[in-house]
C-alpha cells in the first residue's frame, strides 16, 4: 500500500470541489449581475424624465378621463418655454386617480407624461426595487452569501415601501 495514494485523491476530490463552488458562485452572480441590469433598465426608460428634467416641459395634469391603460387631461405648464395643451396622456396606475391633479413632465416629441417629483421618482423605480428583491434570493440561494443577499433585499423592500407611502 502506498500512502500518499489517499492524500492524492482527497486532494483531486477537494479541487475539484472548489472548482464547482466557484462555478456555482460566479454563475449566479452573473444571474444576480442581469436581474439588476434589467431592473436598472426597465427603471431608466420613464426615470430619466423624471430625473433629467433640464430642457423639458414640466407642469401639471388635471386628469378627467381614464381609459384602458391610459389617462389624459390638459396640460397647464409650469416651466419656461413649456405650452399648454388640450390633452395630454398619463399611464393609468394605482398612482393615478381622475379627478386629480398631478405634477408631471412631458416625454419629448409627444403628449405622454410621467410623473415628476418625489412620487414620481420612486414610482420610476419600482421595477428595480422588484429586482432587487428577486436578486436578493439568488445571492442567498445560489452564492450563499447571506449578508450581501440582506442588504440586497432590504434595499428593494425600503424602496417598494418608500414608493407605496409617497403614492398613498
Amino acid at each position: 500500500m502506498i500512502p500518499a495514494m489517499p492524500a492524492t485523491a482527497s486532494t483531486a476530490r477537494q479541487a475539484s470541489v472548489s472548482a464547482l463552488r466557484f462555478g456555482r458562485v460566479a454563475a449566479m452572480g452573473a444571474v444576480a449581475a442581469l436581474i439588476v441590469f434589467a431592473g436598472v433598465w426597465g427603471s431608466w426608460g420613464t426615470a430619466q424624465h423624471v430625473m433629467l428634467t433640464k430642457g423639458r416641459e414640466r407642469g401639471t395634469v388635471r386628469v378627467t378621463e381614464c381609459a384602458g391603460d391610459v389617462c389624459d387631461g390638459p396640460f397647464t405648464p409650469t416651466s419656461a418655454g413649456a405650452r399648454a395643451r388640450a390633452r395630454v396622456e398619463i399611464e393609468n396606475s394605482v398612482a393615478v386617480r381622475a379627478g386629480t391633479t398631478y405634477d408631471v413632465v412631458l416625454k419629448p416629441g409627444g403628449g405622454d407624461a410621467v410623473r415628476s417629483g418625489p412620487a414620481g421618482i420612486l414610482f420610476a423605480w419600482v421595477p428595480l426595487g422588484g429586482a432587487l428583491l428577486l436578486a436578493s434570493v439568488v445571492v442567498a440561494g445560489g452564492m450563499r452569501l447571506v449578508r450581501a443577499a440582506w442588504v440586497l433585499g432590504l434595499a428593494g423592500a425600503g424602496l417598494l415601501t418608500a414608493t407605496f407611502v409617497v403614492l398613498q
